[in-house]
């Protein structure tokens, strides 16, 4: 649905954006992640139409943004980190320049107004002044104009930022919701938005897509978790099963020790738990715990930050 081929962008000498390419999907929600500075801001930019790339293309169902910019932006819904709220006007006002801008007209315009209203929660203040909102009304109000006229695709940059934990899950389930019918971008600095809406992430360092990936994909490991009666001093009992590289001991107590067990490329996890557990019940030991070992999100975002994630090892998972 949406296809970016090696786009890049610079400010004056400085590359802010080199060489990225990624294609999504319809239905897909997809979590855009770097560090501020690492080219999500002006890569969503872009893909919208509101700068123009260096190099590379964007399209949009097959349209290329270079040669049709208004088909493309017809279908897009677009809410940027800076909220695009004109403060002097009251929110109903808002909503209806809004839907102009979009092309809605008639009835058209007065159901979606309507739709956009109901599922943002809002019709309390639709009569208020946007200057005298709070931040969360705002960006449920900013919510509201990016998803009028149903967009193919929507790109949210901070969606749920302001918002209380409930008008948190009310925009996730929003979100789920649009995602039927469209492609969705998520920008985010909190990574459980990310946990909770996508099923696959791409991450930003230095202007460059440093990794594309499922994110059931990056959560796996080659790694077990392993909770025993076994000693560190018998830790070769476990070492010697097959297809274990290696065992790590965690901590050590009086009853208990836990290790982490390093498989072999491509070595089956229930066929090595299994045999670690016949080893501990033949030497009349223990088993108290034993599982995948699983990385989660903030990890992940730090050792890509930081050169540590082996993105060969992600793609041989795949």
């Amino acid at each position: 649905m949406l296809e970016v081929n090696q786009i890049s962008r610079k400010y004056n000498s400085f590359l802010a954006v080199d060489n990225v390419s990624f294609t999504i999907g319809k239905g897909e929600i997809v979590g855009l992640l770097g560090h501020n500075g690492a080219g999500k801001t002006t890569i969503m930019k872009m893909i919208s139409g509101y700068l123009e790339a260096n190099a590379g293309s964007v399209k949009v169902d097959g349209v290329d943004l270079d040669l049709d910019p208004k088909e493309i932006q017809k279908n897009l819904g677009y809410l940027p980190e800076s909220l695009p709220v004109y403060s002097e006007m009251n929110v109903a006002d808002y909503l209806d320049f809004s839907a102009d801008l979009k092309g809605l007209k008639n009835n058209i315009k007065k159901s979606e107004i309507k739709r956009v209203i109901e599922a943002t929660d809002i019709s309390a203040k639709l009569l208020a002044p946007i200057s005298t909102l709070s931040r969360g009304f705002k960006q449920r109000v900013g919510v509201a104009q990016a998803i009028l006229g149903r967009p193919k695709l929507l790109i949210l940059d901070e969606p749920t930022n302001g918002l209380d934990p409930e008008q948190t899950q009310h925009m996730r389930e929003l979100i789920k919701e649009v995602a039927k019918d469209a492609t969705v971008i998520l920008s985010t600095h909190i990574m459980q938005e990310v946990e909770a809406l996508c099923t696959r992430v791409l991450m930003l360092h230095g202007g460059k897509l440093a990794l594309d990936s499922e994110l059931e994909v990056l959560r796996q490991s080659n790694h077990l978790l392993l909770e025993t009666s076994i000693k560190k001093e018998d830790v070769q009992l476990i070492e010697s099963v097959a297809g274990v590289d290696s065992v790590t001991c965690i901590t050590s107590e009086s009853d208990s020790t836990r290790y982490r067990v390093c498989m072999k490329e491509n070595e089956n996890v229930k066929e090595i738990s299994a045999a670690i557990a016949r080893v501990v019940a033949d030497n009349n030991a223990s088993l108290y715990l034993i599982h995948p070992e699983t990385r989660d999100l903030e990890t992940l975002f730090k050792e890509v930050n930081e050169g540590e994630f082996d993105i060969e090892e992600v793609r041989d998972a795949a």
